[in-house]
């Protein structure tokens, strides 16, 4: 399906950005955000802005990486949940030094010496990943249409304690690397279809108390 003219706008003018304030070199760029945002989605759109342009990109998911305590309870899935140091090691490093790089050893080929490396995921911003980012962005929508589309992707119904631990293991991310103030820019991709950049102050999601 083409995207709306919004949404291709959008991703046009955050390529624009990025490209524009990295013209040359390999770069890697944090599509960040809570549970259902639409992350996926977004880094393949803005993926295939950066190939318009004539740009190598590559796509890499957090999700590849999932550790044994990523459906454990909320501090769990928050400190443990994920294995950074497998997405550093075999990602992230291998790509900025021009060498194969992949999950699960699904190797890629090289990047060229000029490419775009777009991962997604949740808590791409904690302090042992928010150095290795040359623009993130932290992608936001309304907690009503996240709940909904948690249902229906994974089924989790909302007010579940599946539902809870993931939301406060997002708010122990924000008290510890304030996300929507961290990232280079903010997208309210509550309707997918029509995105909209915010401030560095705004956040849709209002972490529990």
């Amino acid at each position: 399906m083409e995207a709306s003219t919004a949404r291709h706008a959008l991703l046009e003018s955050v390529a624009d950005e990025i490209h524009h304030n990295h013209p040359s070199g390999r770069i890697v760029i944090a599509i960040d955000g809570p549970d259902a945002s639409g992350k996926t989605r977004f880094a393949d759109g803005l993926a295939e802005a950066f190939r318009r342009r004539g740009v190598a990109a590559f796509r890499a998911s957090l999700a590849d990486f999932e550790g044994p305590d990523a459906t454990g309870d909320a501090q769990a899935r928050y400190r443990n949940g994920f294995d950074h140091t497998a997405l550093i090691e075999r990602v992230l490093t291998p790509f900025r030094k021009g060498e194969g790089f992949g999950a699960d050893g699904a190797e890629q080929s090289a990047a060229p010496e000029n490419a775009a490396l777009i991962v997604d995921g949740v808590f791409l911003n904690r302090p042992e990943l928010s150095t290795r980012w040359h623009h993130s962005i932290w992608l936001d929508a309304d907690a009503d249409v996240r709940a909904q589309r948690l249902h229906e992707r994974d089924g989790i119904e909302p007010g579940s304690e599946q539902a809870a631990r993931y939301r406060t293991a997002q708010r122990l991310y924000y008290r510890e690397a304030h996300p929507n103030t961290a990232a280079t820019d903010i997208i309210d991709n509550t309707d997918p279809d029509a995105p909209v950049r915010r401030f560095a102050d705004y956040c849709t999601i209002q972490p529990p108390p």
